[in-house]
């Protein structure tokens, strides 16, 4: 449950960088574009949001993720060409949900929790993105890390009594986690949405922001290796390499 939590480092990147990140991870990973061709460039969009969470300070995600993933590409290039019928599908259900859907999902992770409001804000409208799309991102990006606390907290108040796997009440464990979780997401959702619209956002003046972003060396390292990555897919795909 730690792992969206509000990170307290300085983010290294912009938050537009950041998206640009999302934007490639979900085209390229979980959208198969490119085919054979991005293969190479599709190893190292996975392993590149991982190294980003390092560097904030997210051993546990970090360590999860390389296992994970190794195991998955073990299994993919040396285990599964050898087995058939039902083992082989049960092998290339399990590597696509790791290598296609946890990349994206580590990504939002390092979004989320090394961004805050205010950055976000300041990012879209540096980009002049209208309100109507700023605001639910931004009411997204509270309500997430505020819905795995209060699951965490579900957590500890319903192992208090028993009601756990192995527990002497663990048929109870979906009704009395699932339930109240799913009121406190709603009551989440409207408070943030009030929250949102009390501060101003949505309103016809323009807002101010006292928020300071811009892009730095790390920002340029991340767009000449996307760039890089990109430019190399077009030539595979051309025939050229």
């Amino acid at each position: 449950m730690e792992l969206m939590k509000s990170s307290s480092h300085k983010a290294l990147l912009d938050p537009r960088t950041k998206l640009l990140l999302l934007t490639f991870v979900s085209v390229f990973v979980l959208g198969n574009a490119g085919g054979d061709a991005a293969a190479e460039f599709r190893v190292a969009l996975n392993y590149l949001p991982l190294f980003l969470l390092l560097t904030c300070g997210r051993w546990k995600a970090f360590l999860f993720a390389i296992i994970f993933y190794t195991l998955s590409y073990v299994l993919a290039v040396f285990v599964m060409p050898h087995c058939t019928g039902f083992l082989n599908f049960i092998i290339l259900a399990m590597t696509g949900i790791v290598l296609r859907f946890m990349p994206g999902i580590f990504t939002g992770m390092f979004l989320v929790s090394t961004t805050t409001v205010s950055e976000f804000i300041a990012a879209m409208e540096k980009m002049h993105i209208t309100q109507k799309i700023t605001i639910p991102l931004a009411v997204m990006f509270r309500f997430f890390p505020t819905v795995v606390e209060e699951a965490g907290s579900i957590n500890k108040a319903m192992s208090m009594r028993d009601i756990k796997f192995g527990g002497t009440k663990a048929l109870q464990m979906i009704e009395y986690r699932v339930i109240p979780l799913m009121t406190c997401s709603v009551k989440i959702g409207q408070e943030l949405s009030a929250a949102s619209l009390t501060r101003g956002l949505g309103g016809p003046d323009k807002l101010t922001n006292i928020c300071k972003i811009g892009f730095g060396w790390c920002d340029a390292l991340v767009f000449l290796a996307l760039g890089g990555g990109l430019t190399y897919v077009i030539l595979r795909a051309c025939g050229v390499l």
